[in-house]
C-alpha cells in the first residue's frame, strides 16, 4: 500500500472484525438465545426474524441437537475427512432418504460457498465443459470460485478488484414483481424467462456449459419464487442440451420453504443439490452436495482429488442428525400450517402502504420490497447512491422495538426468515413491529 493511502490508525478495543463489516454500522453483541429469541450483552430481548443468517432453522438452544453434539464429542470429536465414520455415514443415508428420489450420494464440505464450488468442480469434471450459468442478482458465496457464480454485482466486484473470476455467465431471473419481462400473467413471465434462458444457452454454446446453478426460491437477493411452470421448463432445457441442473439450497433447504428442499415445492428433480446453513440449524458448520446416482457412481469409479480438513466433521454430522429429527417431528409441518397466515399478514402490509411495492416468498422466507409509488423504482438504490436509505431505517426502528429483520441484495427490501419453531403470536408480533416501523418512516 502506498504511503499516502495508509489509513489512520485508530486505538480501539481488541475485538474480532465482523463479516460484511462497515465502520459506520454498530453491531450488537448477541450472547444468549432460546427458541426464536436472542439476547444482547445487556439482556435485551430480540425476536430473531432472520434466524441470524437465515440458518438457525430449529431455533436457539434446541436440546435434541445439543444432546447429539455432546454424545459425539464424548465418543470421538474429529475424524479425517479422508476416512469413513459411522456418524458421517448415518447422516449421509438420512440425507438421501429425504432428498428428491434422483439423488443418492453425498459429498460433504464446510460452508455454502465451498459446497457450491464443490458442485461446480464435479460438474465440470463430469461433463468436460467449463461454463456455469447463474442468475443475475443471485448470491452463491463470496470465496473466489463462488463469487464467480454470484450474480450480485457488489459481491462479485469486491472479489474481482484484485483477481478475475471466470467460467460463469448470467441470465435474467424470473421475477414477477419489477420483472425484466413484460408478460401479463405469471405464467407468461415464466415462459418468457425460460425462452430467455434458452437464448443464453444457445448464445454461449450448449457444449460449453456444464451446469445451471440456481436457487429454487431466491435467498438474500429477494425471496422471490419462480412463476408457475418455470422450473419444469428449465429441467426440459437441461435435458435437451445435456446440462446439469444444480439447486442451491443453502437457504431454501431444510424446511425453510415448506418441504425438505425448496426444489421439491416445484416438483422438479435436479442433478445435484448444494446445502449448508439449516442442515445443522447452524449449530455446527457443515455443508455438502447431494448428487444423482449417475454422478455418484462416476465419482466412486474415477475418484476425487480434492478435499477439506473439516468437511463432514463428525460433530457437524451429529448435529445434523439431531436437526433432521426436529424438522421431521414437528417443524416442517409447522411451516406448512402457518405459511398462509404468514403470507396473509404480510399482504395486509402490502395493501396498507403505497411504499410497499411487493411482498413475495414461500414458506418462512419472505421479502417486503419498497418502491416509490410515483416512479416504481427504489427510494434509494444503495448500489449507486450514497444517501440515507429509508429501508435500512425501517429495520433499525424494528430492532429498537425488539425484532431483528434481514436485509437483501440490493438493500431495497426487508427479509423475514424466522426460525421454523415460531407460532401465530410471534408472527403477529413481528409483523406488527414491522408495520409500525414502516408507518414511522413512510407515512
Amino acid at each position: 500500500m502506498a504511503p499516502n493511502t495508509q489509513p489512520e490508525i485508530v486505538d480501539t478495543p481488541i475485538d474480532s472484525i465482523p463479516h460484511w463489516y462497515s465502520p459506520e454500522d454498530d453491531s450488537i453483541s448477541i450472547n444468549d438465545g432460546s427458541g426464536a429469541y436472542v439476547y444482547d450483552e445487556d439482556g435485551t430481548e430480540y425476536l430473531d426474524f432472520l434466524s441470524q443468517l437465515y440458518c438457525v432453522n430449529a431455533g436457539h438452544n434446541e436440546e435434541r441437537i445439543i444432546e447429539k453434539i455432546t454424545e459425539q464429542l464424548q465418543q470421538i470429536p474429529y475424524v479425517s475427512s479422508a476416512k469413513k465414520n459411522e456418524t458421517r455415514t448415518e447422516f449421509a443415508r438420512r440425507l438421501t432418504d429425504i432428498a428428491p428420489e434422483s439423488l443418492s450420494d453425498v459429498m460433504f464440505s464446510i460452508s455454502g460457498s465451498e459446497a457450491n464450488e464443490t458442485a461446480i468442480q464435479i460438474a465440470r469434471e463430469y461433463t468436460g465443459s467449463q461454463k456455469v450459468l447463474t442468475r443475475w442478482r443471485s448470491y452463491h458465496g463470496s470465496t473466489y470460485g463462488a463469487a464467480s457464480l454470484t450474480g450480485d454485482p457488489e459481491t462479485r466486484a469486491t472479489v474481482e478488484r484484485h483477481a478475475a473470476v471466470t467460467g460463469a455467465a448470467k441470465f435474467l431471473p424470473p421475477m414477477i414483481h419489477r420483472s425484466p419481462f413484460d408478460g401479463d400473467t405469471p405464467e407468461e413471465i415464466g415462459q418468457q424467462a425460460a425462452d430467455h434462458l434458452e437464448f443464453v444457452i444457445r448464445n454461449e454454446g450448449p457444449d460449453s456449459i456444464a451446469a445451471i446453478l440456481t436457487e429454487p426460491v431466491a435467498g438474500t437477493s429477494g425471496a422471490y419464487p419462480a412463476p408457475p411452470g418455470y422450473f419444469e421448463r428449465v429441467r426440459e432445457l437441461c435435458n435437451k442440451y445435456d446440462i446439469l441442473l444444480i439447486s442451491d439450497e443453502v437457504i431454501a433447504g431444510f424446511g425453510r420453504c415448506g418441504d425438505w428442499f425448496g426444489i421439491q415445492t416445484e416438483g422438479v428433480e435436479p442433478d445435484m443439490i448444494t446445502f449448508a446453513k439449516g442442515v445443522t440449524s447452524a449449530y455446527v458448520p457443515l455443508a455438502g452436495v447431494l448428487a444423482s446416482d449417475e454422478i455418484g457412481s462416476w465419482l466412486k469409479e474415477t475418484g476425487f482429488e480434492l478435499g477439506q480438513t473439516f468437511a463432514g466433521h463428525p460433530v457437524g454430522c451429529a448435529a445434523g442428525l439431531g436437526a433432521l429429527d426436529v424438522y421431521e417431528d414437528e417443524l416442517i409441518e409447522n411451516v406448512q400450517l402457518l405459511e398462509d397466515e404468514f403470507q396473509n399478514e404480510l399482504k395486509k402490509i402490502e395493501e396498507r402502504y403505497e411504499a410497499v411495492g411487493s411482498v413475495h416468498g414461500r414458506g418462512f422466507l419472505w421479502s417486503v420490497e419498497f418502491t416509490d409509488p410515483e416512479t416504481g423504482e427504489p427510494f434509494v438504490d444503495p448500489r449507486i447512491e450514497d444517501s440515507e436509505n429509508p429501508v435500512k431505517q425501517v429495520r433499525e426502528i424494528a430492532a429498537e422495538n425488539g425484532v431483528l429483520f434481514g436485509s437483501g441484495r440490493p438493500d431495497i427490501q426487508v427479509l423475514l426468515s424466522p426460525p421454523l419453531c415460531i407460532n401465530s403470536d410471534k408472527i403477529n408480533k413481528a409483523i406488527s413491529v414491522l408495520d409500525s416501523a414502516i408507518n414511522e418512516i413512510f407515512e
